[in-house]
């Protein structure tokens, strides 16, 4: 970071600066994912039923907002120097973007094998990608520079490199703002878990059917299930635990039985040799 910030402050490069100013944004940010992650494994306790597993989350959202606040900046300088181009030492920027870029690389090998582990990894990866999409760039507008003279090519490439990182910052922000929002998992289709606990022997209803995120990898449902009267509330939610968990990959099932309506009458349904039919399809219910 201090050698971008050295090197485009006498060359006169936007794509190092702007680089180097992300990279203080990263700095910033992974020590406040590092420090989420400690307090993520903290245990739970009687104040923080789930423990602090949020932690990670709050911090990835402040990463996401980090790096769209930097992209804005890079914007904001770039656009003024299209106007006003200022003269750029093509070598020492070169040099330097490629010893950025190596940097990167061997920063992205360390952080990819848990990459895909949670949120928070995530943006630290994404941190990391996005610094050397940067080193890239700069290679490109220094050759640009150094073999035309075009100026306007360092402004114009760092302008692509905010809009790169712009686009991953939203992805971020909306992905941790639906955690965060308690909105249902993005792999969970709500209307085919209700049908899945419908098609459960016992269940004559659902309602209060709640699904959420607690944090990455760690999926939540409760409901509440009116039962048919001749079915057992225990048999019955286990039956639907264990559909949810087969069905949607859920283990994290909180079911409350409920009694049928009083005054509900059942009619056993029976086939003509006397066997009875399926609970769901063969009972009509009266008032």
């Amino acid at each position: 970071m201090f050698a971008e910030a050295a090197a485009g402050w006498v060359s006169g490069s936007l794509a190092l600066v702007a680089d180097a100013g992300h990279m203080l944004s990263d700095s910033a940010s992974l020590a406040l994912a590092l420090v989420a992650q400690h307090i993520a494994q903290r245990p739970r306790s009687s104040t923080r039923t789930f423990g602090s597993r949020r932690a990670e989350v709050l911090a990835a959202f402040v990463n996401g907002i980090a790096l769209a606040v930097t992209a804005l900046l890079i914007v904001h300088e770039a656009v003024g120097r299209l106007v006003e181009p200022h003269v750029i030492g093509g070598p020492l920027m070169l040099a330097t973007a490629v010893v950025g870029l190596l940097v990167n690389i061997l920063a992205a090998f360390v952080l990819r094998p848990g990459g895909t582990d949670n949120p928070n990894t995530r943006a630290a990866f994404l941190h990391v990608i996005s610094d050397a999409l940067g080193s890239v760039g700069a290679i490109g507008a220094a050759v640009l520079v150094m073999a035309a003279g075009w100026n306007r090519a360092d402004p114009i490439i760092g302008m692509l490199i905010a809009v790169l990182i712009l686009w991953g910052a939203w992805r971020l922000v909306k992905e941790t703002t639906a955690v965060l929002m308690e909105g249902a998992p993005e792999h969970v289709d709500v209307v085919a878990l209700e049908e899945t606990i419908r098609a459960v022997p016992g269940v004559r209803d659902v309602h209060d059917l709640h699904a959420w995120t607690i944090s990455d990898g760690f999926h939540a449902v409760t409901a509440h299930l009116v039962l048919r009267g001749n079915r057992h509330g225990t048999e019955v939610v286990a039956d639907v635990a264990t559909a949810i968990r087969e069905h949607h990959g859920i283990d994290h099932v909180t079911l409350q039985p409920e009694a049928p309506p009083p005054g509900l009458v059942q009619i056993r349904v029976v086939r003509e040799n006397g066997t009875p039919l399926d609970d769901n399809h063969g009972q009509q219910e009266k008032t």
